[in-house]
């Protein structure tokens, strides 16, 4: 009777690993997809230009937008035109002494690809700016999430 309570337990214990081991890894992923993001976001405020760079997938169907607080839009298709069309601000801006605040929505792993929805909010001074509903598109490469797609809208208060 020992042996066999011994044999289920032993069942029951391997049985587990493997939904726990899945689980486990997907929370992983999802915490270094939230990571990615945030080391994007700050390398930008902190005009950390190496480190901004490295966080972005250099590829051609890399792609940014933003429509303003007052419903302007600008994008840039590809690696090289987000790489050019940020070059200005990297050369010309300080560094920001504003906090981001994350709001994580949704994020949802398929594969070697992640879609994350969240909202953010820089804080400078204690002074709470505009709301941005944001959107990214991210790659695993080399066991790496990068930055593939980023879609900003800006809310109006």
């Amino acid at each position: 009777m020992n042996r066999i309570c011994q044999i289920f337990v032993l069942g029951v214990l391997l049985g587990a690993c493997p939904c726990y081991a899945q689980k486990a890894e997907k929370t992983s992923d999802t915490d270094l997809i939230k990571a990615a993001i945030v080391r994007e976001t700050n390398a930008f405020f902190q005009i950390d230009y190496k480190t901004w760079i490295d966080s972005w997938v250099h590829e051609p169907y890399a792609y940014w937008s933003l429509v303003d607080a007052q419903g302007e839009s600008s994008y840039y298709e590809g690696w090289e035109a987000i790489e050019i069309g940020f070059t200005d601000y990297f050369v010309t801006s300080k560094p920001s002494n504003a906090t981001v605040e994350h709001k994580w929505q949704e994020i949802r792993i398929y594969g070697n690809g992640a879609y994350a929805r969240f909202r953010q909010t820089l804080v400078t001074d204690g002074k709470r700016g505009n709301e941005q509903v944001e959107i990214r598109i991210l790659e695993k490469q080399k066991g790496v999430w990068k930055i593939a797609l980023v879609g900003v809208l800006q809310v109006k208060k």
